[in-house]
């Protein structure tokens, strides 16, 4: 039995939004999709954006024989109490777990808690898709990419992009939006693994996500210029989902999980 801790991203008032539209929130996308793999796991949920101190947690976190870190809207670099709380119970993570798959949000807090930076991504943003991510040599060679292809697809939403690896990190695959699409690096006891992209999400939330999100995408983020760009988007992720495997998307969560329970 392993015992693992999701951290949840986004805010309690986001989280409601998704519910109250029928989305799940990232912390249940990634449950359903752990259970797909195995129903050996007893998974707790922690949002530090709704605690104002951590003493609930933090004298049983090394119960936890991994973390997971997901996703989130906000923006690293927008200071307020929320992101300075995750920056905060990412460090009390690294003195305490020594497993971490930090996805998308989760990466870009790790990061920045080890003292990486991020800003906003300069080749434009990942809306639903990231496509031809590129395994490069330090990758073929990790255990988070073992059995995936050098060259793949993979659902994704973010604007921003890490531009500073911490010290000692290693970079494990790019595509033409974001050169740091993963990376590895230790930092405290922990050894983390970091994805800029969400194999634990399908393509169906995606696509119900860029439904939800449509006016402030045309509107505000400016990615589309109407709702018939939006729609073509939409289709072409369509297509995506029915060429891809759920196998072949999840393989980076099942070999964390596999790494998870070697000794």
């Amino acid at each position: 039995m392993s015992n693992i801790l999701i951290v949840e991203g986004n805010l309690p008032n986001e989280n409601k939004n998704f519910q109250n539209s029928g989305i799940q929130t990232h912390a249940e996308s990634l449950k359903e999709s752990l259970s797909y793999y195995s129903k050996d796991i007893t998974i707790d949920v922690f949002n530090p954006c709704e605690e104002k101190t951590f003493d609930k947690i933090i004298p049983n976190i090394k119960k936890y024989d991994g973390l997971i870190w997901g996703g989130s809207s906000l923006n690293i670099y927008n200071d307020c109490i929320e992101i300075r709380r995750q920056i905060a119970f990412m460090k009390e993570c690294f003195k305490n777990i020594k497993k971490i798959l930090a996805i998308c949000w989760g990466m870009q807090v790790a990061v920045t808690a080890a003292g990486g930076q991020v800003k906003k991504s300069y080749n434009g943003a990942h809306i639903g898709i990231a496509n031809d991510i590129e395994i490069n040599e330090n990758g073929l060679n990790h255990l988070l990419y073992k059995s995936k292809n050098k060259i793949f697809n993979s659902p994704a939403f973010n604007f921003d992009e890490v531009v500073t690896l911490p010290s000692g990190a290693v970079h494990l695959a790019s595509n033409k939006i974001n050169k740091v699409q993963s990376i590895n690096f230790k930092y405290g006891i922990s050894d983390i693994w970091g994805l800029q992209y969400h194999p634990e999400i399908t393509y169906n939330k995606m696509i119900t996500l860029i439904k939800f999100r449509k006016e402030r995408l045309i509107n505000v983020k400016k990615c589309f210029k109407d709702e018939e760009e939006v729609q073509n988007h939409i289709n072409l992720i369509e297509e995506e989902n029915k060429r891809s495997s759920k196998n072949d998307q999840m393989l980076e969560l099942k070999n964390w999980l596999d790494y998870l329970k070697a000794a």
